[in-house]
């Protein structure tokens, strides 16, 4: 390891964002631990086993990375899952793997990292959320949740490490043309059910967005650049044009108006 070369260690390193921001990282000269569920060889990154939701899974990767390098310097809490579904036909149990695996593993992680990065007296964090998080989207209420408390712990976390001299970043990246609709999990709909129509319009509508959203390279470049930064900022919205738009017009625009844009977007019927 180079003498100026700092340590990562990247979640859903195995497919998707994670691999784009593994690659572009380790051709920048930083050392990338990436972790996934089942582990996978690559040549961008070293592989290492984690289940977010086993804290047992969790201690020993952390454990693992310290072992061979006694520091980490850099963590990106990146794995994540998709998930559809209404509100009301959405099993409970799935409801809790969805914020296990977005959220509380996550939070879980970073608790394991921070008592190393305060013993470093440096460190940062960087929390991939979702533009998905600025606003509930129908059928996606609950992926929306998860991702909008992640936004909440960056923003809480950022002024409690601070003075560790630890900086936290939140990233929002809107559609990216990742395999996440693959391991999505989906909420099984009966045709008698009063979503059915509208559920199966709009889960086409989100596979043809992903379809067409940006590269994952585009992602990988980015969180090279915010790494590369002196000061960061709190937050960065990556997306096309609109969906960076999407958090400036919740702001100004009233509730329900904003609400009939969304489900004119979708073609949900609206009642005023």
């Amino acid at each position: 390891m180079s003498q100026n070369q700092k340590i990562v260690l990247l979640t859903g390193a195995s497919g998707g964002l994670g691999t784009a921001i593994a690659r572009h990282l380790s051709q920048n000269n930083y050392k990338v631990y990436g972790t996934s569920r089942h582990k996978q060889a690559n040549g961008d990154y070293i592989p290492v086993s984690m289940d977010l939701s086993d804290e047992k899974s969790i201690d020993k990767a952390v454990k693992f990375v310290l072992s061979k390098e006694n520091r980490i310097d850099i963590l990106i809490n990146n794995a994540g899952i998709g998930a559809t579904g209404s509100i009301e036909e959405t099993k409970i149990d799935d409801v809790k793997k969805i914020f296990e695996i977005n959220l509380f593993g996550m939070i879980a992680l970073t608790q394991k990292v921070l008592p190393v990065m305060r013993s470093q007296k440096s460190g940062i964090i960087i929390n991939i959320s979702s533009i998905a998080g600025y606003t509930g989207l129908p059928f996606r209420g609950i992926y929306s949740a998860t991702k909008s408390a992640v936004m909440r712990i960056s923003e809480a976390l950022s002024s409690e490490v601070n003075q560790f001299n630890i900086r936290v970043i939140d990233v929002a990246p809107g559609d990216f043309k990742t395999n996440i609709a693959a391991g999505r999990l989906y909420t099984a709909i009966d045709e008698n059910s009063p979503y059915y129509t509208d559920y199966k319009r709009i889960l086409q509508m989100i596979d043809d967005e992903v379809d067409k959203g940006l590269a994952p390279d585009v992602l990988g470049k980015k969180i090279n650049g915010i790494l590369r930064k002196k000061h960061p900022k709190l937050r960065y919205n990556i997306g096309v044009f609109l969906q960076r738009l999407t958090p400036y017009l919740i702001c100004i625009l009233p509730g329900r108006f904003f609400e009939k844009l969304i489900n004119k977007h979708y073609g949900i019927k609206y009642k005023p």
